[in-house]
């Protein structure tokens, strides 16, 4: 079986079990999996789902979701639409499938636009909803993006599609087939589809200057970009070209500055001498000669790691400036990192052109710390098995997409029978998840509405400032605390579909703020919600239920029933006051949701409990360290320390310790201080 047909049977299997474990229909599960993967890779920002279908033939109108309001995102409205097949096999389609399935939608953006439709409507109605937001911004929408998802393979060879047209705003259009999703899952990009060809399509090759000696270990070259290039090639690609650039990350888009677009408007022809130009990677690019000399003519998955409010600006100047554009010129900094360095060299080059403005613990990436050590967690810590299953489990943290996919593909059909039971495909959680759970768990469910990116960015500064004031309080605990969220989250997700009241859209909405309304009414100064219980059980118990659901129904009450003059209910549950209003709610739970509580005193003695067997397990492990470098190890450290008066009188009674083994064996205490005097003294130059 090819990975194409495997992955499709998977997926298939997957969104046929949610489906079914949900109560919604495929498609729907479908859509709600896939936008995810969207948001991850940067093609939009957030995904709010939107049915809407009518009519038949050439009068059909059809849209499945909408990607948030296009104030946000640079005037860009993203519209989406599935094309979803339910069969066993993988099924093709070509680019003469396209407009069939694209003109509906853009049929529908044609008659959205319109009072009359919108006024036909049911308030309640998502596309009521769609319909308000455009008619509300178009005056500011500058691009309208169509994204065809699909879980058919796309065979098409080029984009050249004749599309129905709206006029006055320019329409660009993306296909997110089987095939490319696969790619996604497996690597963490779909790059493979983002090759700027300067020759072809932006004019010429671009001069450069070749700036590393032949057989060095990363190519590098220096290039000036004209603005109008830039401008269009951020105009075609936009957030793709910032997924390793570590503030852009964290802002989930390339934001202006009014002070680079100035110039830009004023004096372009200094916009050169004034701004510090762009510092970029690309995985591949394709060198040619011309009578000026070296010019490269292509560049596969270019990526701005450090400009990207520069590259924000001068996109702007295409709807302010655009007669200038042709007066700018930008630096950029390019260097060739192959894909398997990428995670480690592109953000350490981002980190370190990002000096001009601090940003946080290389922000984030997926080798920070934080996620290495939750990764190292979900390895090792075994969770009991559930009531009515034998085997005792683990949560996969993927910290980087296809981990998962990819460790499974390394086993022997026995391995791999094992390696299913150990980590079932439903205990996966990746970094913007994890972020969900906990920002639900805290209080924070309308920023965690505001979709996956935007999400993780703000829990990232918040992670990224507590980490750096101490990393001690992610330990084991934490991790299986994390792991409750996880459980009360999933469980709320599978059950709000079901639940009478429930008519259909915002369920993202409606799980995360009834948990974050559980938790900040059962958190108080003398009692907490017991997650120890949770995580120790692997289940919701059933007080827990009641109390959740309870939640959920007064959250799509507030969530259904904005303020006056606020129409748009996803927009609604976007913003603090929509918390605020849910928070303020006194609700009625059952005698019975006092068992699901624990006294603050207890929780924090299972801290101090967690601690002290840290410790404890820690000074074994250094002391078995110290007796494994042996006598003559520790004599030898000690006579070079000494030597150089590098040792304090303390060190030295401990390494005189660890010199006389086995006479005398140093304590778990005293190994670690002699690890601690080590590593201080490989750092002065000890080269042991």
């Amino acid at each position: 079986m090819s990975e194409l047909n495997e992955y499709h049977q998977n997926l298939m299997a997957d969104i046929r079990c949610e489906a079914d474990a949900s109560g919604v229909f495929p498609v729907e599960a479908f859509f709600d999996r896939m936008t995810e993967r969207l948001t991850e890779a940067g093609e939009l920002e957030v995904a709010d789902r939107a049915y809407y279908q009518s009519g038949e033939g050439a009068q059909r109108l059809r849209i499945d979701g909408y990607a948030g309001d296009p104030r946000d995102s640079d005037g860009v409205l993203g519209l989406i639409i599935c094309d979803f097949a339910d069969n066993g096999t993988v099924q093709t389609f070509g680019k003469g499938d396209v407009p069939p399935i694209l003109n509906p939608l853009i049929r529908f953006l044609k008659k959205a636009k319109t009072e009359e439709f919108r006024e036909s409507l049911n308030e309640a109605n998502p596309a009521f909803q769609v319909s308000d937001l455009i008619i509300t911004t178009w005056s500011q929408v500058t691009k309208v993006k169509l994204i065809l998802i699909s879980n058919r393979q796309y065979i098409g060879r080029d984009d050249t599609v004749k599309l129905a047209d709206i006029g006055e705003v320019p329409i660009t259009w993306s296909v997110w087939d089987l095939a490319r999703f696969e790619r996604f899952d497996r690597s963490g990009h779909a790059r493979e589809d983002m090759v700027i060809d300067f020759a072809k399509d932006f004019g010429a090759p671009l001069p450069a200057l070749k700036a590393s000696q032949s057989g060095a270990a990363l190519e590098s070259y220096l290039l000036i970009v004209p603005g109008g290039q830039l401008a269009a090639i951020y105009d075609k690609w936009g957030a793709r070209l910032l997924e390793a650039n570590v503030r852009s990350f964290l802002q989930a888009r390339a934001k202006t500055n009014k002070g680079i677009q100035k110039t830009v408007k004023e004096e372009p022809e200094l916009f050169f001498p004034y701004n510090n130009g762009l510092s970029a990677t690309a995985d591949a690019v394709s060198c040619v000669r011309t009578d000026e000399g070296l010019a490269i003519s292509a560049i596969s998955n270019l990526q701005i790691v450090n400009g990207a409010q520069t590259t924000g600006s001068i996109h702007a100047g295409l709807k302010s400036a655009k007669e200038q554009l042709s007066k700018v010129f930008v630096q950029m900094k390019l260097t060739v990192v192959p894909p398997d360095r990428s995670e480690d060299i592109v953000p350490k080059i981002s980190e370190y052109a990002n000096t001009q403005n601090k940003v946080n613990a290389a922000d984030f990436f997926s080798n920070h710390p934080f996620h290495i050590r939750m990764e190292q967690f979900s390895r090792n810590v075994l969770f009991p098995a559930r009531a009515g299953e034998r085997h005792d489990t683990k949560w996969f943290y993927e910290r980087s997409r296809g981990q998962f996919i990819n460790a499974r593909a390394k086993l022997t059909p026995a391995q791999l029978k094992k390696f299913d039971i150990e980590f079932p495909k439903a205990l996966i959680f990746s970094k913007t998840d994890l972020a969900k759970f906990e920002f639900s768990a805290v209080g924070q469910p309308h920023i965690v509405s505001r979709g996956a990116q935007k999400n993780f960015a703000e829990f990232a500064k918040d992670i990224g400032e507590a980490w750096s004031r101490s990393d001690v309080r992610y330990d084991e605990l934490w991790y299986k605390r994390l792991v409750s969220k996880a459980i009360v989250f999933r469980w709320l997700e599978t059950e709000v579909p079901k639940q009478p009241w429930y008519e259909g859209g915002y369920r993202a909405n409606i799980v995360t703020y009834a948990m974050a309304k559980v938790f900040h009414d059962a958190n108080g100064e003398k009692q907490v919600l017991d997650l120890d219980a949770i995580w120790r059980r692997q289940s919701v118990p059933d007080a827990l239920q009641r109390a959740l659901l309870l939640a959920a129904a007064e959250a799509h009450d507030v969530i259904t029933h904005p303020p006056a003059g606020v129409r748009n209910m996803s927009e609604w549950a976007k913003q603090q006051a929509c918390w605020n209003g849910t928070k303020g709610r006194t609700l009625n739970y059952d005698d019975d949701f006092e068992t699901c509580l624990t006294l603050v005193d207890t929780a924090k003695a299972a801290k101090r409990d967690e601690k002290a067997k840290k410790a404890m397990t820690e000074g074994i492990n250094a002391q078995s360290e110290v007796v494994t470098l042996g006598t003559e190890f520790w004599k030898e450290v000690l006579a070079w320390g000494r030597e150089r008066k590098r040792l304090t009188p303390k060190d030295m009674q401990i390494l005189e310790v660890c010199a006389s083994m086995p006479l005398r064996i140093p304590s778990d205490l005293q190994s670690r201080h002699a690890l601690d005097a080590l590593r201080r003294l490989r750092d002065q130059g000890l080269a042991k």
